[in-house]
C-alpha cells in the first residue's frame, strides 16, 4: 500500500518529521517525510496495509509537542523506494 500524507497544524519546529521517520522505520515502512513552505508536513509511506494504517493513525497525534489539525490522505503515485528506508527530505 502507498499513501501520501499532508499533515497540517503546529507540526514544524516540534520534531514531527523525526518522530514520524522513527515510527515509520519501526513499522517497517519505506518512504520519506519533509516540511512544506506553507507550514505543513508531507510524507510518502509505502508498505503493508496494516503498517500504513498505523502510521496514518499516529499522524493524527504526532509527537507530544505537535498540535495536528488535519491529515489529508491520498494514494501515492510515486513508486515504492527500492529499499525499505525512510528518509527526511529538505523543505519544499
Amino acid at each position: 500500500m502507498a499513501k501520501r500524507l499532508m499533515i497540517e497544524g503546529l507540526v514544524q519546529g516540534v520534531g514531527y518529521r523525526y518522530a514520524l521517520a522513527e515510527r515509520a522505520t519501526a513499522l517497517g515502512l519505506a518512504g520519506w517525510v519533509r516540511n512544506r513552505a506553507n507550514g505543513a508536513v508531507e510524507a510518502s509511506v509505502h508498505g503493508p496495509a496494516d503498517a500504513v494504517k498505523a502510521i496514518i493513525e499516529w499522524a493524527h497525534q504526532g509527537p507530544g509537542t505537535a498540535r495536528v489539525s488535519r491529515v489529508h490522505v491520498a494514494d501515492d503515485p510515486e513508486p515504492a523506494p527500492p529499499a525499505a528506508t525512510f528518509d527526511i527530505r529538505p523543505t519544499v
